[in-house]
């Protein structure tokens, strides 16, 4: 019995049943790896912002984030201030994640049948198109033109979060049906700020950058493994970009792309090595790391095991979630507070087009998308789940908050408009995500019965 509970792992510190780690550290573990908690951080993020723009220190929060900062190397200079430092630089590493998710989706996941991505993919169009055309038809032609693609985004962590929240009166197959639309969505947004929201191209850093993407392609396919191989490649990929006039984050969406959906090793000759190697292990105490080149050996192989698209996802991903998105909400989401700038909201057109777009637009246009493709036999519903949710899942998707925030940034730089639409994606997340809320709750008790927008599902769905 005691050699028995010898040869047990032993838990990490923080895991362990003394005092500390079970009173704080375990539950706040508990609570990081939920679905909500990013969400719950980032929503810190922007009262913290709210509150430090609008306090008596005010002044400082612009002060702040609009420092700048300049790296130099021989004649080589780039300055940027902290703000565009987050936006241009940190948030590369969300759009890696994003253009990790895409290459997942389109590998192994829902976007790989066409047949089940029909649906999320009509959506998601509708879901893009329909805010874009209430924004423009308010703003086409004025000064608040170029903000048409800001209520076009959805954000993925709190739509989810919200959904999440609603679980227990929502099916379980919509959640899949969200992360799928919002991944279409996702390559959308990717899509109108490679194409309208950069600057003047110089063809010259153009045609550079297109070198060092043709190195990277090369380099993966003669299977070069070293992950910091890539990260110069990419972080030169990234200047290059940003000196063309292409938004420089669209890098992290090509890196993302270009990841290898396959491990390098085959799992099963990895653990069959690993059943070898434990067979000859010392476990003598008195000769510590006797077999640590075999097992350094063995940890390098289980790396690789394991693709580098899912390793590099949970590397980067709570870095993302905890940390660069949120500092990406306090570098943006401080917008001073005035009896005018709220009346602004239901005046001002950009901010309409804005509020109105994602509160009215977003599930308006889902729902219509996704009627016509069920109707036509083009899409499929999942299984329980009917319109009625597919509608609730429209106004899920009018949290626009990140992806909106930055092509808000992109479309206003420097503008006084950009607070106006700042304002008015805080309000129409706002709205969004209680409104989520309080419609599934107050469906969940509803019968399901047969949709009349469902009809044409089994037919197609034979075919």
């Amino acid at each position: 019995m005691a050699e028995h509970h010898h040869l047990e792992l032993r838990a990490p510190w923080s895991r362990s049943d003394r005092y500390l780690p079970r009173t704080i550290l375990r539950p706040l573990q508990d609570f990081l790896e939920t679905s909500t908690a990013s969400g719950v951080v980032m929503l810190v993020a922007v009262v913290v912002a709210l509150a430090w723009a609008n306090s008596p220190w005010g002044d400082t929060y612009e002060r702040f984030w609009g420092a700048e900062v300049s790296f130099a190397l021989a004649r080589w200079e780039l300055g940027l201030d902290l703000r565009h430092w987050v936006n241009e630089g940190a948030m590369t590493i969300f759009f890696l994640l994003v253009g990790l998710e895409i290459k997942r989706e389109l590998t192994t996941g829902e976007l790989r049948n066409l047949r089940t991505a029909t649906l999320p993919i009509a959506a998601a169009i509708g879901g893009m198109v329909v805010p874009a055309g209430i924004y423009l038809a308010l703003n086409a032609g004025g000064p608040g033109e170029a903000g048409w693609g800001i209520p076009m985004a959805t954000d993925i962590a709190f739509a989810l979060g919200v959904l999440t929240l609603a679980a227990k009166h929502a099916p379980s197959n919509l959640k899949p049906l969200l992360l799928t639309l919002a991944i279409a969505d996702d390559i959308g947004a990717i899509i109108v700020i490679a194409l309208f929201y950069g600057g003047a191209l110089s063809f010259a850093w153009l045609e550079a950058a297109a070198v060092v993407l043709g190195v990277i392609v090369v380099a993966r396919r003669i299977g070069v493994r070293a992950i910091g191989v890539y990260g110069v490649l990419g972080a030169v990929f990234w200047l290059e970009l940003h000196n063309a006039g292409i938004h420089p984050t669209m890098a992290g969406v090509v890196l993302g792309l270009l990841a290898p959906a396959v491990p390098f090793q085959r799992p099963a000759a990895v653990s069959r090595e690993a059943r070898r190697m434990a067979e000859q292990t010392s476990d003598d105490v008195e000769i510590a790391d006797e077999d640590a080149p075999s097992w350094l050996r063995l940890a390098a192989l289980s790396r690789e095991a394991i693709s580098p698209l899912a390793r590099t996802e949970h590397t980067l991903l709570p870095w993302s979630s905890f940390v660069i998105v949120p500092i990406f909400a306090l570098a943006n989401a401080g917008v001073r507070l005035s009896g005018e700038s709220v009346a602004g909201v239901f005046s001002g057109t950009v901010a309409l087009g804005v509020f109105l777009g994602l509160t009215v637009g977003k599930p308006l246009g889902i729902w219509l998308a996704s009627t016509i493709a069920v109707r036509t036999g083009i899409g499929a519903l999942p299984s329980g789940v009917r319109m009625r949710h597919v509608a609730l899942m429209g106004v899920t998707a009018g949290i626009g908050f990140t992806v909106s925030l930055f092509i808000a940034e992109l479309a206003f730089a420097g503008a006084e408009l950009l607070d106006e639409a700042k304002l008015a994606i805080l309000a129409a997340s706002l709205v969004a995500g209680a409104a989520a809320l309080l419609l599934f709750r107050a469906t969940a008790g509803r019968r399901t019965a047969p949709d009349p927008a469902s009809a044409p599902v089994a037919l197609g769905a034979r075919g």
